[in-house]
């Protein structure tokens, strides 16, 4: 069989104004970015009522097994499509960071995918490089302020504002900068996060028209004063500026995928360290033009899925009417103690013992959010009857069915029996909740989704994250959602405990608010905003020719 970025570059693409059509989108709301690319001006469809049916597609927590929840949720769509709907999807833009690190790209595989491919993983639109330039812009700033007689008092030991760069890169993730003499700037710790940890994205994502961009940006907190008052954007005067920066990144990307089904690619913070859904904009006009938006959320269902419910669902008044939970015989064996090496071999023990990583998740979304759901079992040839059927009847003592995706090798028509059982479950009532409720103290909040979504048995909190929550609720931020920044690779914060454990207790190190997006950042365990490359990164095997063809993305 080719290789993704083959069937990616044999594929036959419509010109982005035909599946801007099919669409309903008028050419001129579009802004070309070459033939198969295009963003578009949604200040037209503002007036427009959503009239489309809601489906997320979640996972398990990821393994080295991979689970495959963008191709799930791309072959879902043209299977939708397939069957005679009028469909739209709604991903997050691929972050350079893990496409030169593990991943080697994040479009979607096999015959699954979302092109142009090599344009998406890559530079795409620039969007990405506007939100750092955002974000570096207002570190530029800040410092400058400080340099310049530092009139609002900023305390240089109190700067929570860092740097960013769309890349893995651990050497950055603490330094020293403003060496050099009294003429280079204050001489002080600090540090970057990867673009997609920025604030900005975030801000951009759940940001709902350019002048609610502009506000959120005003609000974001950069410092603390030495009377210990908060430093924002605003007292900056740099939000006007970030907003110039950002006008054309807001703006929502149309491509489309290998059957041509139309697909809004746009935003991409980390579910791990941020909240994992791609832009309230892209999703907001897919529902005003589709009758079903299928979109996903980053990871496993206990990061992208919650985030995805409690803080994006309540910011832009959105409601999921299906929920797929993705998951793979091999994933859920490597949860029940299986070598990687060893995962094609039929093992109804290990599988058992792994189960219950799937279950807690197919009961978080149906029993603590309320909404109805299925299994999507990536299938792989070596899967066998038994340990299929041992996986339904599990999740049907749950009241969930468990549908078969051959998606990665048949394209939509792989997806027809899940897309099926999507549709009925779309026109099923629910009964959909948020896991707390937003007036509650900010560690009843964390210790809810600990407890409710995770399964563990309590929280302990750092001085300094004891300190920096009562500070929060004392400057009025105690309303505000909460966004676990922790391991994907499993319910607690070590990401050695597989399956389903129990009995654990989430170590909680530092706390920080993000004001612009409107949700306080709690951080776990050892979990960190930059991360490194592997020991052999995917760069290694990119490569382009002298016609500018590129291989070695996956």
């Amino acid at each position: 069989m080719k290789t993704d970025i083959e069937i990616a570059q044999s594929a036959e693409m419509l010109p982005v104004s035909t599946v801007a059509a099919r669409a309903g989108i008028q050419e001129e709301l579009l802004e070309h970015y070459g033939k198969y690319k295009a963003k578009i001006d949604v200040n037209p469809l503002r007036g427009m009522p959503r009239k489309g049916k809601l489906i997320l597609v979640t996972a398990i927590n990821p393994t080295p097994a991979g689970e495959g929840k963008t191709t799930t949720s791309v072959g879902l769509s043209d299977a939708l499509k397939k069957l005679g709907k009028n469909v739209i999807l709604a991903l997050r833009e691929p972050s350079l960071g893990p496409v030169f690190g593990i991943k080697g790209g994040a479009a979607g595989g096999g015959y699954a995918q979302v092109v142009p491919m090599e344009d998406i993983n890559l530079h795409f639109t620039g969007d990405f490089h506007a939100i750092g330039a955002a974000n570096n812009l207002l570190a530029a700033m800040l410092d400058n302020h400080i340099q310049q007689g530092n009139a609002l008092g900023i305390d240089v030991k109190k700067i929570t504002w860092r740097r960013c760069v769309d890349m893995n890169d651990r050497q950055l993730r603490n330094i020293v900068d403003g060496l050099g003499g009294r003429m280079q700037g204050v001489p002080r710790e600090d540090g970057f996060d990867i673009t997609v940890a920025s604030e900005i994205m975030a801000v951009l994502c759940l940001a709902s028209s350019l002048r609610d961009l502009k506000e959120r940006l005003a609000r974001i907190i950069v410092a603390y004063t030495y009377d210990d008052k908060p430093v924002t954007a605003a007292d900056l005067k740099a939000q006007g500026a970030m907003a110039a920066l950002l006008k054309d990144a807001i703006k929502p990307n149309l491509v489309q995928t290998l059957e041509n089904t139309p697909a809004l690619v746009h935003g991409g913070p980390f579910a791990n360290i941020a909240h994992g859904c791609n832009s309230v904009s892209a999703t907001d006009t897919a529902l005003k033009l589709a009758d079903y938006v299928v979109t996903e959320a980053g990871f496993g269902a206990d990061l992208g899925a919650e985030k995805f419910l409690d803080i994006k669902c309540r910011a832009a008044g959105l409601r999921p009417d299906a929920v797929v939970i993705v998951a793979t015989v091999k994933a859920l064996k490597y949860n029940g103690g299986v070598p990687k090496t060893e995962l094609g071999a039929e093992n109804l023990e290990a599988l058992e013992r792994g189960l219950p990583n799937l279950l807690k998740h197919v009961e978080n979304i149906t029993q603590v959010f309320g909404l109805p759901a299925v299994v999507a079992i990536n299938r792989f040839t070596n899967d066998t009857d038994e340990e299929l059927e041992l996986i339904r009847s599990r999740c049907a003592e749950l009241g969930v069915n468990v549908a078969l995706s051959e998606v990665w090798g048949k394209g939509g028509e792989g997806g027809i029996a899940l897309a099926e059982e999507v549709l009925r479950l779309t026109e099923t009532p629910s009964d959909f909740r948020f896991a707390y409720e937003l007036d509650r103290p900010l560690k009843e909040k964390i210790e809810t989704i600990v407890r409710r979504v995770y399964g563990g048995a309590g929280v302990s909190y750092s001085a300094a994250a004891n300190k920096e929550l009562a500070r929060l609720e004392a400057l009025g931020f105690g309303g505000l959602p909460v966004c676990m920044a922790k391991t994907q690779y499993s319910l607690s914060d070590d990401q050695t405990k597989l399956g389903r454990p129990e009995g654990f207790t989430v170590s909680v190190s530092k706390v920080k608010v993000s004001a612009g997006a409107g949700f306080v950042v709690v951080q776990t365990g050892d979990i960190m905003t930059m991360p490194g490359l592997p020991k052999v990164p995917a760069a290694e095997k990119i490569d382009v020719d002298d016609n500018g063809v590129i291989s070695g993305l996956f």
